[in-house]
């Protein structure tokens, strides 16, 4: 499904898991490009800003063919400068038409969770295609997939999450589930007594029918708090999808910060389908040609 895939490789982020995940997603006749960015140079006097970009390039190259060779995967290399990783990568898939950004997690993350630098935080934001986090760990286990969720809460957003879940599945012959995680708002509990669990019950059994009804799609429904019943429910899947709605780190999901924190809780891959992804018209990838040294491709 994803046919332009671009795969963040930076020297904290852990390049292996990233690269792993992209090779799931990545389509058969799809094209992967490993993504170095880097800063100019800090220095206030910058006599010697060729040769600080010549070292940076040198490094960037570096780093990006021992990744693939870790990786042992066919990937173009590609590196860049901006004023942030997350911009670059902005910038870069912006250019050229990726539908996929793959993202590892931080080393230093707890076993099977995602723990986010900044890069990475700032990469979800406003990101102008769909964003895959990869959680620590998954290159030791790269499990395949079998079994694909879906966070649902009957928003367009939630549905456009399902019809790419489908398509997925589809392709790896997956079992496709959905869950939506019931939350009451806080005026519930106000004005007197209230005969909570019965509208809680009503009201997980009114969204596990309403899954159903989607057809082809296992239904969960739970009580709780959104993001920790979600990451529960990750735990059964081999990848979560997600839509956004609105803007933030990967946009809301239901409001606040729960997306956000949800990409460090999940148990599994996280597939976030950012608003920018919601309209976009997946076109075959053009070619990756440089386009001046702040774009530079890596052979």
């Amino acid at each position: 499904m994803f046919r332009n895939v671009l795969v963040g490789v930076d020297r904290y982020l852990d390049d292996r898991d990233a690269v792993t995940l992209a090779k799931r997603l990545v389509a058969p006749d799809g094209r992967l490009t490993l993504v170095h960015v880097y800063q100019g140079d800090p220095r206030p006097v910058r006599a010697s800003t060729a040769e600080y970009e010549t070292l940076e390039q040198r490094r960037a190259f570096e780093l990006l063919a021992a990744a693939r060779d870790r990786a042992r995967v066919t990937a173009d290399l590609r590196y860049l400068e901006a004023s942030s990783a997350a911009r670059g990568l902005h910038e870069l898939a912006e250019a050229v038409g990726a539908d996929l950004l793959v993202l590892g997690s931080s080393r230093t993350g707890l076993l099977g969770r995602v723990l986010l630098g900044d890069d990475a935080r700032e990469a979800l934001n406003g990101a102008p295609c769909a964003v895959a986090i990869a959680p620590s760990g998954y290159a030791e286990k790269p499990a395949p997939i079998h079994a694909i969720g879906v966070a649902y809460n009957d928003s367009p957003e939630s549905d456009h999450a399902l019809s790419v879940a489908r398509e997925l599945a589809a392709e790896h012959g997956a079992r496709l589930s959905a869950c939506e995680a019931i939350a009451l708002p806080v005026y519930t509990f106000l004005g007197g007594p209230v005969p909570i669990d019965s509208v809680v019950e009503d009201l997980v059994e009114q969204a596990q029918e309403r899954i159903a009804s989607l057809g082809g799609v296992e239904p969960h429904a739970v009580y709780g708090d959104v993001v920790d019943e979600l990451a529960l429910y990750s735990a059964s899947v081999d990848l979560l999808v997600v839509g956004s709605r609105g803007y933030g780190p990967i946009g809301r999901l239901v409001h606040g910060t729960t997306s956000s924190r949800l990409a460090r809780t999940a148990r599994c891959p996280l597939l976030v389908l950012t608003r920018a992804a919601l309209s976009q018209d997946l076109k075959p990838f053009p070619a990756l040609e440089p386009s001046g040294a702040r774009h530079a491709q890596a052979t």
